[in-house]
């Protein structure tokens, strides 16, 4: 149902603070211009089951700069569906939506803002049948499209070729996209999630994620909780500093949010000497962009 525009690609990454550590960015990012990276493949299976389903219009749920809702947006339209937004927080009356917004709204998708206490409970039975009762029938996708489909379509990020690296790291919010690597690697190699939000909650979702979705028993990941820089959507000059310099190099994109803070726990692990001499290591480009 989704098509990618352009194939992903592994770009290998020559850097004299590597030494002797083989670095490489599997470019995600670059398979659409509006569903890339992880998003790209959290909404795949997703909109297939809709569509079987028989629904003709997808709700979900995001912050006000959520690459979620603006990949959802996309998609929605690419694929023919209409698309509901919940969003976190109340609208600012009188002032115009922020670009993440205002292209979701281009692109189709209706707003409806709900305070912050109210969105908390976006999850319960009772919250999910007043918005059925509010907008109809709709496929419900999950704030940042994690579900057990979301992680069947993250591992197919996972093909021979990256079953071949010692170590796979990537960035982590919800835990999908991890989940769904680690599941792809299926114990080849080891897998190291980036934790984008403040806290140590995401090793025990990222683990009901995989008992959920696999009787699998995989042990070979971790989740780095260092490179938060403060939280989510939070940043700092120092990150922003690694940023221009690794984009001025390397002439890949960061984003502040995601990839921005895996890249710099990356290179930061190599300086300690995490991996060992001779690694390969490949940093997934999980796109997102638009968060930039």
């Amino acid at each position: 149902m989704l098509q990618k525009h352009k194939e992903p690609y592994i770009q290998q990454i020559r850097d004299d603070r590597l030494k002797d550590v083989q670095l490489f960015v599997k470019r995600e990012d670059v398979i659409h211009p509006f569903i890339s990276g992880n998003k790209w493949h959290k909404l795949k299976y997703n909109l297939s089951e809709a569509q079987k389903q028989g629904y003709d219009t997808l709700l979900t749920f995001g912050g006000a700069y959520s690459n979620h809702i603006y990949a959802t947006a996309a998609a929605a339209r690419e694929a023919g569906f209409s698309s509901i937004g919940i969003i976190r927080g109340d609208e600012l009356k009188g002032q115009p939506l922020n670009r993440t917004l205002t292209f979701a709204r281009e692109q189709g998708m209706r707003l409806e803002f709900v305070d912050r206490t109210a969105y908390r409970n976006k999850t319960d039975e009772v919250f999910v049948q007043r918005l059925h009762e509010r907008f109809g029938p709709f496929y419900l996708i999950p704030e940042g499209g994690t579900n057990n489909l979301a992680i069947s379509g993250c591992a197919e990020m996972v093909n021979d070729e990256v079953r071949t690296f010692d170590y796979i790291c990537c960035s982590a919010g919800t835990g999908g996209t991890v989940s769904g690597l680690i599941a792809g690697m299926n114990s080849a190699g080891y897998v190291i999630g980036f934790a984008a939000l403040k806290g140590d909650f995401l090793e025990k979702e990222v683990r009901k994620l995989l008992t959920g979705h696999s009787n699998a028993q995989l042990t070979n990941w971790e989740i780095q909780t260092r490179y938060h820089f403060g939280g989510y959507a939070k940043s700092h000059e120092q990150l922003k500093r690694f940023m221009q310099d690794f984009e001025q190099r390397h002439q890949a994109l960061l984003d502040p949010v995601y990839t921005g803070k895996m890249m710099y726990g990356v290179f930061d692990l190599i300086a300690e000497k995490y991996f060992p001499s001779g690694s390969k290591v490949l940093a997934i480009h999980t796109g997102g962009l638009q968060g930039r």
